[in-house]
This record gives C-alpha cells, structure tokens and sequence, in this order.
C-alpha cells in the first residue's frame, strides 16, 4: 500500500500546482491540437522529482519529460501524464486530471487519477478494488451491469470528438451521450455507472492516457483493452496504444469489438473502391 498512499499524495499536491495556473493558463503547441502549458511542466517535474526521491530504483515514463529509454530495463515503472486534459484545462473546464500509474511487468497495478478543482479522487491497486474519494467521504467504486444499450451511456471525448465513436454509436443503438475531456475522468464516469463505454478508434492516446484509468476501471469491474480485444501492455518500446482504446462496464465491451470491426471492415473497403 505504500505505492498507492505516496501515489494518492503526490496527485494531489501536483494538482494543487495546476490549480495556480488555472486563471493563466499560457499554452504552445507541441502539435496540432496538443497543447502543453507551463501547468504541465511544473506539475511533471514536481512528480518526477518526487518519484525518484522516494522509488529510486523504479523507471519514469511522463508525458512531459523526454523518455528515458532505461525504463525499459526496470521491472516497475511509473506511468504519469500530469494534467490530462490540457485543452479543457486551457478552455476554463473543469474536465482535467493529474494521474499515475504504476506499471509491474507491463501490467497496470496502481491508478491514481485525481480532479483538482472537483477534488475528487478515484484510486486503486490489483486486488482491493477501485474508490472515489468526494466530498471528503469514500465509496465502492462499481461499473454499471446495464445490458441494455439503448439505456447506455457512451462518454464522448469533448476536444477530440471523432466520427467514428457516433458510428460505433449508432451500429449498438446507444441511446445517451455525456462529453468530457480527460481520458481518465471518462473511464471514471464509467466507474462511477454514469457511463457505460468508451471508444478511442485512432492512435493517438499513449501509456500515460491508460495506465492509471487502467487498473482503477478494472478494479470497479469494467473492463480496457485495445479494438483488438487485447489487453492493454505497459512499458513498452513504443508508447502509443497503436490499436485504440475501448473502455466499458465490460458488459457491451465484445459488442463494442465487433463494431470497431465492422467499421475497420468499411473504412478498408472505402479506401480499396477508391
């Protein structure tokens, strides 16, 4: 438990340091629609900082930092993106999130992610199950067993909205849609049973997008693999999840494969006619 307590911690005093940029958040752009702000910067040397000092001998992988290739020597690594979110963040949302992962032999253990301005806190490490600390109380996290989609919930990404997600939409009849920004407060929505799922169909998230929401979605019952149906692997050479994203109450998660297929199927027989 010291992992998940120094974890807890530290998400929260680096999301006290985002909270001081909150009114100026001054943003360049490492890439079209990826922003980085001198929030994220100050709150991922501050978590670096302090993951060495107290796990010496752990590997760091941070969205901020340039990738220290070592990592992939180490058993155990840490998995941060210290503001998930930046958009929203930058936009005047509340919809951003530090978080942390810890990663054992490529498998998400530990999950921090952390809502500074809600202060809401969801955690969990493998085998004692996912929890949301909110208005200084502490709940049993558990995904909704909603069979039904017509009743489901699909979590929309606010900033990187795709077309493929209303596809995937529209081919299982969901019948709700809730938008936010930070990957890792989606899949706490899931946890939570105010959504059901959530489709990443493109290339874009990485390691740190996944490793903390990973466990902590797990823990509560639902289920995070890529479109393949694969579960997701840590620590690896290349830190992009290459094959997508798909989050669920674990219920729907097959549906959800088969139409990421079946879309594929499409796409692929567009560009061939083409």
């Amino acid at each position: 438990m010291e992992d998940l307590e120094a974890a807890k911690t530290l998400a929260v005093r680096a999301g006290a340091i985002l909270l001081e940029y909150c009114s100026r958040p001054v943003a360049r752009w490492k890439g079209r629609g990826n922003p980085v702000t001198e929030a994220d910067c100050h709150a991922s040397a501050f978590l670096v900082r302090e993951l060495t000092r107290l796990f010496p001998d752990d590997g760091i992988l941070s969205e901020e930092e340039p990738d220290d290739r070592d990592r992939l020597s180490k058993s155990r690594v840490w998995i941060i993106d210290p503001l998930d979110g930046t958009l929203e963040f930058i936009h005047g949302f509340d919809e951003f999130a530090v978080m942390i992962g810890l990663s054992v032999d490529g498998i998400a253990t530990v999950g921090i992610v952390y809502q500074p301005l809600n202060e809401k806190l969801y955690y969990a490490t493998s085998g004692t199950g996912a929890f949301l600390v909110e208005n200084r109380s502490t709940r049993l996290l558990q995904v909704s067993n909603e069979s039904n989609p017509a009743a489901m919930t699909i979590a929309l990404s606010r900033s990187h909205h795709s077309a493929d997600a209303d596809t995937i939409r529209q081919e299982l009849g969901i019948g709700n849609a809730i938008s936010s920004g930070s990957l890792g407060l989606k899949a706490g929505l899931i946890c939570e049973g105010r959504a059901h799922l959530y489709v990443n169909t493109g290339r874009h998230t990485a390691e740190w997008d996944t490793c903390a929401p990973d466990i902590i979605l797990r823990e509560a019952g639902g289920r995070m693999t890529d479109l393949l149906n694969a579960p997701l692997r840590y620590n690896k050479p290349v830190v992009r999840n290459l094959h997508g994203v798909i989050a669920s109450n674990g219920v729907i998660h097959d549906r959800i494969v088969k139409a990421s297929h079946l879309l594929a199927a499409g796409t692929s027989h567009e560009h061939a006619r083409h």
